[in-house]
């Protein structure tokens, strides 16, 4: 990617801060610069092309952990985004990086579960993002109030399975979107394959979402 001067100093400087911030506060099991640049920074700058040919519009980052990938793609698309993650300590932490990196009128950071935000905040947004976070049809069911017609869910995975596929298939008939992309990649010096998927939301739910907190975890849709 052909990127400005700055905005290589901000991706660089926001995993300079995890590494920092990591030393007293769990955030992530990659402590490294080498490691961090390909298994953070490049990994969810993956979601770039899904995330473009998504509507014009705020994201949501679900489960944003260190703020990957909210912050590199706030940083490298300039759309405004709100990182959430139920963790206090993981939502205090990315606020600081936030505050850090000068974002703060474009990113907002919200310490909340998925359905407390769908429920506040019903179809707001333009795209979902989701990185190692829970099952895919877990996503779909998160994503689907908050996004708005035409939004898509934009999740990365490792190696999703067939039921898996299958299982996030039958859940977003249900909650309204459906499968219109899926792209492949394998990271730099066998740091692993990635799988991007991405969803759009094409219809009302058949259901009423988002149902009551921790139902989407316990009680997945799509499941047989």
């Amino acid at each position: 990617m052909d990127l400005p001067d700055k905005k290589i100093e901000l991706l660089y400087r926001h995993l300079e801060l995890v590494i920092q911030k990591n030393r007293t506060t769990n955030l992530t099991r990659i402590d490294g610069v080498e490691d961090g640049s390909y298994l953070h920074v490049v990994d969810s700058l993956l979601l770039l092309s899904a995330f473009d040919a998504a509507p014009k519009g705020a994201f949501v980052d679900v489960g944003t952990g260190a703020g990957y990938p909210g912050i590199p793609l706030a940083i490298v698309t300039e759309r405004k985004g709100v990182l959430v993650d139920s963790v206090k300590k993981k939502a205090a932490a990315v606020g600081e990086f936030v505050r850090e990196l000068g974002l703060q009128g474009q990113v907002e950071v919200a310490s909340s579960r998925a359905e407390e935000l769908g429920r506040a905040r019903r179809g707001r947004y333009a795209i979902v993002t989701a990185r190692a976070v829970a099952q895919t049809n877990v996503l779909v069911e998160y994503a689907a109030p908050l996004l708005r017609k035409g939004g898509r869910l934009v999740v990365a995975k490792a190696r999703p399975s067939d039921d898996e596929i299958q299982a996030a298939g039958r859940a977003a008939r249900v909650c309204g979107l459906q499968l219109v992309s899926r792209e492949t990649f394998e990271l730099p010096g066998d740091r692993g394959h990635r799988e991007v998927l991405s969803y759009e939301k094409v219809g009302n739910p058949a259901i009423r979402l988002p149902r009551a907190t921790g139902m989407a975890q316990h009680h997945p849709l799509g499941t047989e």
